[in-house]
């Protein structure tokens, strides 16, 4: 094997060549495992010849099973060779790769970018704010609990629906008499005493009865976020199929009782407990942030490549997919209801993802200068506590002691304690 290296802003290019005798040793290893796999005409499994494996397949797809593994041996021996100190993932391409040839791959990897000054975090400064909850928050909570625990009683028909009522609803939206992109709604829902809706859109249904339809325009909001609706006259027709008084218990003794504690006083303590905690957790996230945040603002960096903030775009993305899709909504139509592409967002996340990059460069430099470790014990103690969430789950649990998972928890923790000791310099209580 050989390898030339080139380098600029922070990125690295390797040429790898690897010898025709290399790779059709690794073609002959492929056709191996390959005969095991598959049925060879004329041969048990296993016992296959290489030219017949060769005849069965073809010579090229022998040569793309065999890429995988030379391509990563040679890469490492020469990042080996090269003592290069890189951050993400290679980008590998193809140059040359033809039966009875060298082959030919270049890698372009980024070189991990250094501080070039770093902020003096003994002296930069976080406020912290209060996270006891306000009576503002504490009435809303009450009245939230109140219509968890709603009945919904259907009226009569003939009955007008009233302010404080649900309707339900056959909707449809449209603009130049063209239906709008997911601006129909079969027995949509629309609570009255609720203010997220269209304005207008509540004062006009209110007084109809079941079975009665209305039609009316109604302009959106300029601040919409599908902005080729903003400001723009939208035409409703609603069709009312249903209508339901809706009785909320009032937060007293007795409902206090239905939840399991034994008076209002103490249903209300234990809500004021948990906004407590759930502002401190707020809270904590604020502080990371803004620590952050101010660390990178005040230091400056090597140039990043682009490579790795693309890498950090891509991996924002797949962040958001997942969210999206574990709330059972798909990713296109996600898109559609955002009015934008992935290039959109690609573009939306540059400034994010560049910050993302600098924190880890940040936090990999402030735990070498602080020698901040964590012990194999303490990676061992959380390995465990993780899988105790999974004892019904023999696979999972399996995974969790993969020695690669294992290095991501150890890395977790290892920010995890960084940013602690951070905090307790920066964060003014």
């Amino acid at each position: 094997m050989s390898y030339t290296i080139e380098t600029k802003d922070n990125k690295a290019v390797l040429t790898l060549t690897i010898p025709a005798e290399n790779v059709e040793e690794g073609m002959r290893e492929a056709a191996k495992h390959m005969g095991e796999d598959s049925a060879i005409p004329g041969f048990r499994p296993g016992k296959a010849t290489y030219d017949a494996v060769k005849q069965r397949v073809g010579e090229m797809k022998l040569m793309e099973a065999a890429s995988e593994n030379l391509i990563r041996a040679e890469f490492v021996k020469a990042m080996i060779e090269e003592d290069l100190e890189t951050i993400g993932q290679p980008f590998f391409d193809v140059v040359k790769m033809a039966p009875g040839n060298d082959m030919v791959i270049t890698a372009e990897i980024a070189l991990y970018p250094h501080v070039t000054k770093l902020a003096d975090y003994e002296k930069l400064s976080v406020d912290s704010k209060d996270t006891t909850p306000s009576a503002e928050d504490i009435a809303r909570a009450k009245k939230d609990l109140s219509l968890m625990q709603t009945k919904e009683i259907r009226k009569e028909s003939g009955k007008e629906l009233e302010q404080g009522d649900k309707a339900v609803v056959n909707l449809t939206m449209k603009k130049d008499g063209v239906v709008l992109e997911g601006g129909e709604g079969m027995g949509h829902g629309i609570y009255t005493n609720e203010e997220h809706y269209i304005p207008g859109l509540v004062a006009e249904i209110l007084g109809m009865k079941e079975g009665e339809a209305r039609n009316f325009t109604l302009k959106f909001p300029e601040d919409n976020y599908q902005k080729h609706l903003a400001g723009q006259d939208i035409d409703f027709t609603i069709e009312m199929k249903e209508i339901f008084k809706l009785d909320a218990p009032e937060f007293n003794d007795e409902f206090a009782k239905l939840l399991g504690l034994e008076n209002a006083k103490k249903l209300e303590e234990t809500l004021i407990k948990n906004l407590e905690i759930e502002n401190e957790r707020e809270e904590g996230l604020r502080q990371d942030k803004a620590m952050l945040d101010l660390l990178a603002e005040k230091s400056t960096f090597e140039e990043i490549p682009d490579l790795l903030v693309n890498q950090e775009i891509n991996q924002m993305i797949h962040e958001l997919e997942h969210t999206v899709t574990s709330r059972g909504m798909k990713f296109d139509d996600y898109l559609t209801s955002i009015n934008k592409s992935i290039a959109d967002l690609k573009l939306d996340f540059t400034a994010p993802a560049l910050g993302r990059v600098k924190v880890g460069i940040l936090l990999k430099e402030i735990g070498e200068k602080e020698a901040v470790t964590v012990t194999d014990a303490d990676v061992d103690a959380e390995l465990d506590k993780i899988s105790a969430d999974y004892k019904d789950n023999a696979d999972a649990q399996k995974q969790i002691y993969e020695p690669q998972y294992r290095d991501y928890v150890a890395h977790q923790m290892k920010n995890r304690k960084i940013i602690d000791f951070l905090k307790g310099k920066i964060i003014k209580k």
